[in-house]
């Protein structure tokens, strides 16, 4: 007998020279899906979706940073989609966009979001429901994605395995950013993976134990 299809399945699809993890996340039932974070090479994005059979219905964006939604808003135009996230304090760096391609050699285009996303907010891809929380540090209007029922969170640039985000650029701020941390997403479990804005994955759980920057041992 086969096995059931999970209700959410994904695949990161690094993009631009920063090799941003931009996922495509999608609910099996529906095959609808979105983009989290398409900061570029939207064909190599669009051959993604073709070949997993899948129906982009909306994007996501964790932060403003160029790296992560340079392009979604020309994508969103190319699709006929709306922009969800990040959280409204992130409109300082979605508004110099255009400034940051010379600064970082990547395209980018100011957009605004169809929605501002705030802390305890729901997004939905298909049938599938994913919770919200604000995560600021790494940038103000940081946000993070959660599907409860998978334990898998998509988490931009504020936790990486082994590493956490940088805090040194404008409105970034450090304290800030291990409080979302350890406030915001080791409550979701230690079981559940997750998919950093750059690099591999990994959990909450072996991040608590082994990363030196937010492990448990520094906190005890």
């Amino acid at each position: 007998m086969d096995k059931p299809l999970p209700p959410l399945r994904a695949a990161v699809v690094p993009v631009t020279p920063f090799q941003q993890n931009c996922t495509l996340l999608w609910c099996t039932k529906t095959m609808h899906g979105a983009f989290v974070d398409p900061g570029g090479d939207l064909d190599k994005l669009k051959a993604a979706a073709a070949h997993h059979g899948v129906t982009i219905e909306k994007l996501l964006v964790t932060h403003g940073h160029i790296d992560h939604c340079g392009q979604a808003g020309i994508l969103a135009g190319e699709l006929g989609v709306p922009i969800e996230g990040p959280q409204e304090e992130d409109r300082y760096w979605i508004a110099r966009l255009n400034d940051d391609r010379a600064s970082f050699g990547l395209t980018g285009e100011p957009f605004e979001p169809d929605r501002w996303l705030h802390d305890g907010d729901e997004v939905t891809v298909g049938e599938l429901t994913l919770k919200v929380r604000h995560t600021p540090g790494h940038t103000p209007g940081h946000v993070v994605f959660f599907h409860e029922p998978s334990r898998f969170a998509i988490v931009g640039d504020v936790l990486f395995r082994g590493s956490i985000g940088r805090t040194d650029f404008p409105l970034g701020d450090h304290d800030t950013l291990i409080a979302s941390i350890i406030e915001r997403l080791w409550p979701m479990g230690d079981d559940v993976a997750f998919v950093p804005g750059h690099g591999p994955t990994s959990t909450f759980g072996n991040e608590r134990a082994t990363n030196p920057f937010v492990a448990d041992s520094r906190f005890g």
